[in-house]
């Protein structure tokens, strides 16, 4: 029959690589999401990065990211007004 300090330990063990996955998950855990947009492009991300081609041997990680900067790129450049140019006048010279 195992001692209750044997006991003990074990318990004391268990909890502790609980309490430490724990705190290591939330280390790795996302940013709080900022947009709706920002939200589409994590799921685009997400939906992609499993299909995604990866002839230079990249980590998931890696191309996740490059993923969803694109998209926020994209999202980014389709909001934003088209550049308008400012109207020139041309003088005409007189003869």
């Amino acid at each position: 029959m195992p001692s209750t300090l044997a006991s003990t330990r074990k318990l004391v063990f268990a909890s502790a690589c609980i309490v430490s996955a724990l705190i290591c998950g939330a280390a790795r855990a996302e940013p709080p999401i900022r947009s709706p947009e920002d939200a589409a492009c994590r799921n685009e991300a997400r939906a992609k990065v499993f299909s995604a081609p990866n002839p230079q041997g990249l980590e998931l990680e890696e191309i996740g990211r490059r993923i969803y900067f694109a998209c926020m790129s994209r999202v980014a450049q389709a909001a934003s007004p088209p550049v308008k140019r400012g109207s020139r006048r041309h003088r005409h010279r007189r003869p």
